[in-house]
């Protein structure tokens, strides 16, 4: 059997949501928001790891709210780092070798099954799986003289989970951190291995704003 982990990033403070509350324990649909992702890895893989990744103050609410919503899901909590890039490198220190590993935005709520599993198969096959989704938008970029077009058939936007074999992602987070890693695949491209985008997901959204959580609801509530 391959051994399968998931590290669930869930380090937002709420402070776009314009709420006290962490947005990662916002109720969507009476379930807190990072429980949906926590519940849908669990649903495709009852024998994945999951480790689910939060800033160290949070840790024991977390406890709280795991027993209470995915209380027959084991999850590992772990403090989460000044950085996304020191807060995987936290969670990965709870991974072992010869597998595949997911790495997800705790606030992404929407991931399906489907996603999931086409994610694992093409990192088994090419060693690395990165959903991302074409730009549907004109877009320019600012220069210090003004602004131009860019070509939006050349852009994708980049979301989770980013999957990877574990002999991929681990050596590269042996690496010095660098400001340029933004994302898992930016620390797997610059430790000198080929990134293997897949399709993503329209719903599959980053929940960052009040509207996001409002989309989120009512796209839960048409699947249901």
């Amino acid at each position: 059997m391959i051994n399968k982990y998931a590290v669930i990033v869930a380090g937002g403070k709420g402070m776009r949501m314009g709420n006290e509350v962490p947005k990662q324990f916002l109720p969507l649909l009476g379930i807190p928001l990072m429980c949906h992702a926590i519940q849908s890895f669990a649903s495709v893989f009852p024998e994945i790891t999951l480790i689910l990744v939060l800033p160290e103050d949070q840790l024991g609410s977390a406890q709280t709210v795991l027993r209470s919503y995915v209380g027959n899901i084991n999850v590992i909590t772990v403090a989460g780092g000044n950085t996304r890039y020191h807060s995987v490198l936290n969670g990965l220190k709870h991974v072992g070798n010869d597998g595949v590993v997911f790495v997800h935005d705790g606030a992404r709520p929407l991931i399906t099954e489907e996603l999931i599993l086409r994610c694992y198969r093409q990192a088994l096959d090419k060693g690395s799986a990165i959903p991302s989704i074409a730009v549907n938008e004109s877009m320019r970029i600012v220069e210090e003289d003004g602004s131009k077009p860019l070509n939006r058939d050349l852009l994708r936007i980049i979301q989770t989970p980013q999957t990877f074999r574990t002999e991929v992602i681990l050596p590269a987070f042996k690496q010095e951190y660098q400001s340029s890693f933004t994302d898992e695949a930016s620390v797997v491209e610059a430790n000198g291995s080929s990134i293997h985008l897949i399709d993503g997901m329209q719903e599959n959204i980053k929940v960052t704003h009040k509207v996001d959580l409002i989309i989120a609801e009512a796209l839960l509530r048409i699947r249901a």
